[in-house]
């Protein structure tokens, strides 16, 4: 024990006010980053676990993990500092110096990490919306410091750098509540009765569950076109995603078929008209196998 003591009390380099740095005070303080470091890992799971039971957002819950992670982490270095007897003064100069060449040298990684805290203060994208980028459509899953996590309809996760959620139009399609308009159109052949046809598309949309009672949906008699006469029906629903607006639809439009069916209403399909002039018949040549004309 007097032998590990010695080593223990073995200077290193001296430190500020006179006080040498020695072995046992360098071991106590990468002791106290690390255990202070899984410490913080461990209260920032547990708390986020407990508020995870409760009716508090995720997303809510996501930023009192990080912000509890990273205070307990500047404490674990302020007491680490203290332990070396380091005032918090000495680093003055050096922190300014640093700061300015951090930020000349990693604008992108900071322009990022402030986003980031951006986004989970002021909440314009949230953990478990459905968003659409340009042409991508998926779930939020994780806001990150550098970037956030999305997980496309297809299943593929997409990182995304959270600057550009800020900087680029995202459409957030459950921001506000879940409720979207969405349209079905069908063609019927000319001669049918339309104002039974907008009866059977009215009932054929009122019946799916997930259609609104208010607003109500509508019927549109749009236009004459150039092979059928063209009906759009218009109606809200409460969806959170792109694929189940697009499983509504299809089941309306399995409906208002069987409907039709059953109304004998046929649904038009392009058709053209080919006259053939018999005055002047074209000329018909066959030429067999070998070649010689018949």
């Amino acid at each position: 024990m007097e032998e590990l003591r010695e080593y223990l009390y073995i200077g290193l380099f001296p430190g500020p006010n006179g006080v040498d740095v020695t072995v046992g005070k360098l071991l106590a303080v990468v002791l106290v980053l690390a255990v202070g470091y899984v410490l913080s890992r461990v209260i920032g799971f547990f708390l986020a676990k407990r508020l995870a039971s409760t009716r508090i957002n995720p997303d809510v819950v996501h930023v009192i993990r990080r912000v509890a992670f990273l205070t307990l982490i500047i404490l674990v270095v302020l007491t680490a500092l203290s332990l070396l007897g380091v005032p918090l003064t000495a680093f003055a100069f050096a922190t300014g110096a640093i700061a300015i060449g951090v930020g000349f040298g990693a604008q992108n990684i900071i322009n990022n990490f402030i986003s980031g805290w951006i986004l989970m203060a002021e909440r314009p994208i949230r953990i478990g919306d459905f968003v659409e980028i340009d042409t991508t459509y998926g779930i939020v899953e994780q806001i990150g410091t550098r970037s956030t996590r999305i997980r496309r309809v297809d299943g593929v996760h997409l990182l995304v750098p959270n600057s550009q959620l800020l900087e680029r139009t995202v459409v957030n399609w459950t921001l506000v509540d879940r409720e979207i308009r969405t349209t079905v159109r069908v063609g019927v052949k000319y001669g049918s009765p339309v104002g039974r046809v907008a009866e059977l598309l009215l009932e054929a949309v009122n019946m799916q569950p997930e259609v609104k009672v208010e607003p109500a949906a509508t019927v549109v008699f749009d236009d004459f076109g150039d092979n059928a006469l063209m009906f759009e029906t218009f109606f809200w629903c409460d969806v959170g995603g792109e694929k189940l607006l697009r499983n509504i639809r299809s089941e309306i439009r399995f409906r208002i078929t069987e409907l039709f069916e059953k109304d004998e209403i046929v649904i038009a399909f392009p058709q053209r008209d080919v006259h053939l002039d018999a005055s002047n018949p074209l000329p018909v040549r066959v030429i067999d196998s070998s070649g010689s004309e018949r």
